[in-house]
């Protein structure tokens, strides 16, 4: 699925995957080394997929009439580089070069704001509920080809939301098989 991929380092995009533009999104901090990917689990409703509701989330469209989960989320100012879904499609809101807002407040190694120095990749789903193979795939491909991209980003600073954000968050869950992940990459 991963083969044709590419980055393109002039627009820090993923082609060919679909580009939906976020406004959440800032320059990254002069001179800061992009050396840490955080994946993320994410399901709008909760619990639900396929509909078009992250990318609401990330693009400041959410309608919080449309679910009573959306009334304490509508007004949030998020994004992320990249999302998987379930099926395995890429939809991109951020260029690379570019600093997402995915990871809130966080610290990794003693650092923080992990948003200035890390790549942010959702996958459509939940804590407790297995991934799909395709998005295995499709993360194991795009985090070779992020890897290529940014060297600095080793097998030890690929982490989970929950992993630089302990006390706030869970994602991507214990659904997660993060040995299987790192076979596919090659990580182990």
């Amino acid at each position: 699925m991963t083969s044709a991929l590419k980055i393109n380092n002039h627009t820090g995009l993923v082609e060919p995957a679909q580009f939906i533009a976020s406004p959440n999104y800032n320059d990254r901090p002069e001179n800061t080394l992009i050396d840490l990917l955080v994946i993320h689990g994410i399901s709008l409703p909760p619990g639900e997929f396929g509909g078009p509701f992250i990318a609401a989330l990330f693009t400041n469209t959410l309608d919080p009439t449309l679910h009573p989960y959306f009334q304490g989320i509508s007004e949030l100012r998020v994004s992320s580089h990249i999302l998987i879904r379930r099926t395995g499609e890429i939809i991109q809101f951020v260029p690379f070069h570019k600093r997402a807002w995915h990871a809130g407040v966080s610290e990794f190694h003693g650092r923080t704001n992990c948003n200035d120095f890390s790549i942010g990749i959702e996958l459509e789903g939940t804590d407790t509920q297995p991934y799909e193979a395709a998005q295995y795939q499709q993360l194991a491909g795009l985090t070779k080809l992020i890897c290529q991209t940014y060297p600095t980003i080793t097998l030890d600073r690929i982490v989970g939301h929950s992993d630089i954000a302990p006390v706030r968050k869970t994602d991507p869950g214990e659904a997660f098989d993060w040995l299987y992940y790192r076979d596919l990459v090659g990580l182990l």
